[in-house]
């Protein structure tokens, strides 16, 4: 009976490894999609840039109010309404 089921576990092992090792690169872009990027390399500013600024960008997260510093989903700190960076973004067109 032990000769029964040591192929069966080294299947599932194998298996197992086969699926750890094709995941890997997806946790890797996954961890890489959540880590902001310091304000200085994006050039950021407390102020906009040509009309641009990050209130009507896709990336920014509002605060409480409408002139409360709010967040991005790309930029590292806290983000003025105001302001803009090098990867601002129109939001699409309706």
């Amino acid at each position: 009976m032990k000769n029964d089921k040591e192929p069966r576990e080294g299947r599932r092992s194998i298996l197992g490894w086969v699926a750890a090792a094709a995941l890997a690169p997806l946790a890797l872009v996954a961890g890489k999609a959540f880590a902001k990027i310091a304000k200085k390399k994006l050039k950021y500013q407390d102020k906009p840039n040509k009309g641009q600024r990050c209130h009507d960008c896709t990336q920014f997260q509002p605060g409480k109010t409408a002139d409360a510093r709010g967040t991005c989903k790309l930029v590292e700190g806290s983000i003025s309404p105001n302001g803009w960076c090098l990867e601002w973004e129109a939001p699409p067109k309706k």
